[in-house]
């Protein structure tokens, strides 16, 4: 039931943190260099580490351990969790391979490199999972990191071809992108949800939204006249949940039950790729590349089963 967001925050920020040592040190190598290929191995280690002791802290303590065992938890959260699984193994192929391809890799080598470390990581994940006695080894989670996983290998595969394809490149410009809005659901199950606002983020899944954000450049020649930063996004968001399944009443201190109605939510927004902003500067190119995966806040129409609703800027 988890989103993970957090992992894949820690890795991008630490890493680019400790990538602006120097201008020099922002560049990647042109040739492989074995001591920044070590910095990245080490780097990795610190970072999955410490997402491991952020991980036990927020989700297994509590818990009992038990023998390895299988969860169905298919049905649950409007499979807004499994959104949140497949967003974050794309971004952490996406770091992996950034950081291969900084050390010197050669690109196809650093993006076999770059998904297996975030894959590999998220399935150990997994497997932590199946010990649990709160949860188990979902294979609906496993199947959403395959996929995250795959979907960011095939673009940046796309993207070092050299296609003349406008629609493959295209499909090479697509970005997945989270945005979430506070809302009034975590009071009334606060332990589920989060007792504060980070815990919110990754636990609400209420405000959460996620979403596919095509550069419309990218569908485009190369001497098309148009906003490079320019997207359009289509996005995806559920409410009414505070359970994973339905049907769930909450009584209140009056001994009166209330039974939210959970629904889903879709998206049509304009967005900026932070990524296609021109910039000379190694540092505003490296922040831009770290929260490019934020939704920027901006008009969107909503639709659902109510009808459609009109946000002068939703995030």
């Amino acid at each position: 039931m988890k989103t993970c967001l957090n992992i894949f925050i820690l890795l991008s920020v630490s890493f680019h943190v400790y990538s602006q040592d120097s201008i020099g040190f922002l560049t990647p190598a042109t040739q492989f260099n074995s001591k920044r290929y070590a910095d990245v191995i080490c780097l990795e280690a610190l970072g999955y580490g410490g997402s491991l002791d952020l991980l036990s802290m927020a989700w297994y303590n509590g818990y009992k351990q038990t023998s390895f065992h299988l969860f169905n938890d298919g049905e649950e959260w409007l499979q807004m969790d499994k959104c949140g699984h497949f967003l974050t193994n794309w971004y952490l192929g996406r770091i992996g391979i950034d950081m291969a391809q900084w050390s010197g890799m050669e690109n196809k080598k650093a993006i076999r490199y770059g998904i297996a470390a975030g894959y590999i990581y998220m399935t150990g994940l997994e497997v932590l999972d199946g010990y649990s006695s709160g949860w188990g080894f979902s294979l609906g989670d496993f199947a959403a990191n395959t996929l995250g996983a795959t979907f960011i290998a095939g673009q940046k595969f796309i993207q070092v071809s050299g296609t003349e394809s406008h629609l493959l490149n295209g499909i090479g410009g697509i970005s997945l992108k989270f945005s979430y809005a506070q809302t009034n659901f975590p009071q009334y199950r606060p332990v589920l949800l989060g007792t504060n606002p980070a815990e919110r983020i990754i636990k609400d899944y209420n405000g959460q939204s996620y979403w596919l954000s095509f550069n419309l450049s990218s569908f485009m020649s190369k001497s098309a006249k148009f906003p490079k930063w320019l997207n359009i996004a289509l996005g995806y968001g559920a409410e009414g949940m505070i359970s994973g399944h339905p049907g769930y009443q909450y009584m209140d201190a009056n001994g009166n039950t209330i039974e939210f109605e959970r629904y889903r939510q879709y998206y049509f927004s304009l967005d900026i790729d932070l990524t296609k902003i021109k910039t000379r500067s190694h540092l505003l190119k490296t922040i831009f590349e770290t929260f490019s995966f934020l939704k920027i806040p901006a008009p969107a129409l909503e639709f659902n089963q109510y009808g459609m609703k009109f946000h002068p800027a939703y995030y």
